[in-house]
């Protein structure tokens, strides 16, 4: 009769192994820093007339979702901010009053930059980004 060692069993572990990379971790973090700083932006255009709310919310509420649901449910949750969004996402629709403060300022802004004498090939390049702006805000439905 052979001895045979017995054999070794390896515990089994049927849980699914959840594997991070550090360059997720990372691109998470870029994300949620993006989305913090769009909101911050956001919140400064409601006093600030040079800055526009709603462009900044939907885009804190895109890199939040891709970063952190809790954030971006917050967010969705949000008295002031949590209707805009979801009348982009239900409709990709800007309320007409957020259209009109939107050009306003982007027409302010250009106005701002041809009284501070701004050399002509910056102003060429403004107005050409805020031409393109300008015509997304207004083809969107209200």
């Amino acid at each position: 009769m052979e001895n045979h060692p017995p054999e070794q069993q390896t515990p089994r572990n049927d849980a699914p192994v959840v594997r991070t990379s550090l360059a997720g971790s990372a691109l998470k973090g870029v994300w949620i820093t993006l989305g913090a700083l769009s909101l911050v932006l956001g919140i400064i255009g409601i006093v600030l007339p040079v800055l526009p709310t709603t462009p900044f919310v939907i885009l804190a509420a895109f890199l939040f979702a891709k970063s952190s649901p809790a954030l971006a449910e917050r967010l969705n949750r949000n008295r002031t901010f949590g209707p805009i969004i979801a009348d982009w996402r239900a409709n990709g629709a800007i309320a007409p009053r957020y259209k009109l403060m939107a050009t306003a300022m982007m027409a302010a802004t250009f106005v701002l930059s041809v009284a501070m004498a701004v050399p002509t090939g910056v102003l060429v390049v403004q107005a050409i980004c805020l031409t393109g702006a300008a015509t997304y805000v207004l083809s969107r439905p209200s």
